[in-house]
């Protein structure tokens, strides 16, 4: 049985938030950390494509890396234990084979947000840029091997299986709304100032990230219940009733025969 899903939750005023922001150290960290790029392309001269491209792979590489860490746990509930070297063979084969598949579909709004971005992410000046520095792949590849390290560290492995719905898709939602609104700044003619927007997005949905989740999905904290193939959350299973309880029900049953 479902339930409707709880309505969004109302983001609070500006100078609320304000008030807040002043008050976190934290928040000014992240601030600091997300205008890096933000600088160093409008005071030194870096490429706004490779900054782009770079928002664009972190994001891509994490959800990646996330549902790598959760193949693992998927094949091992779905299939026999392999016995011999053919069986690990074959379901090493088909567990990454289902990890494509998997990025390609969770991971389409990435792939999506290439049509109006198309012109930056693959540009000619991009692709020589990243091409003729070495440096660029080592970078790059670090940041991927970062994701899959946190993401494996994080324990999908061995969570129940309520608070492995509620921790992936609070991770896979949040990394799924930031390349929407990679799309929609694009799609809306933004991408000149793409990078100081992002900046500023990644920041708010690092500050608060119960809030992005609560303006689209509702209630955050309960993100496990959320069915997505029905659009309803699931209702809670129903709590066994006592002894007490079960008597008074043969009792009401009694009196209504008689």
């Amino acid at each position: 049985m479902a339930t409707p899903i709880r309505p969004q939750l109302a983001l609070p005023p500006l100078s609320q938030h304000l008030r807040e922001f002043v008050v976190r150290r934290d928040a000014w960290l992240s601030l600091a950390r997300n205008l890096i790029p933000v600088v160093g392309i409008y005071a030194f001269g870096w490429s706004a494509a490779l900054a782009v491209f770079n928002y664009w792979f972190d994001g891509l590489a994490a959800l990646a890396a996330i549902t790598a860490a959760m193949v693992p746990r998927a094949m091992r509930e779905t299939r026999p234990p392999a016995i011999t070297v053919i069986d690990r063979i074959e379901g090493a084969l088909l567990g990454v084979s289902v990890w494509a598949f998997l990025v390609g579909i969770i991971g389409l709004p990435y792939w999506i947000v290439l049509i109006p971005l198309h012109g930056i992410l693959l540009s000619d000046e991009l692709r020589q840029e990243l091409l003729a520095t070495p440096a660029l792949w080592v970078t790059f590849g670090v940041l991927a091997v970062g994701h899959f390290w946190k993401a494996f560290h994080v324990g999908y492995d061995a969570m129940p299986e309520n608070d492995l719905k509620q921790r992936a898709r609070w991770d896979l939602y949040l990394l799924v709304l930031r390349a929407m609104a990679m799309f929609i700044m694009a799609a809306h003619g933004l991408a000149f100032i793409l990078v100081p927007l992002m900046a500023l997005l990644l920041t708010y949905f690092e500050v608060w990230p119960e809030r992005v989740l609560g303006a689209v999905f509702g209630d955050p904290g309960k993100l496990w219940e959320y069915d997505p193939e029905t659009g309803r959350r699931s209702a809670p299973p129903p709590t066994p009733a006592d002894d007490a309880t079960k008597e008074k029900a043969r009792a009401r049953r009694a009196r209504r025969r008689r």
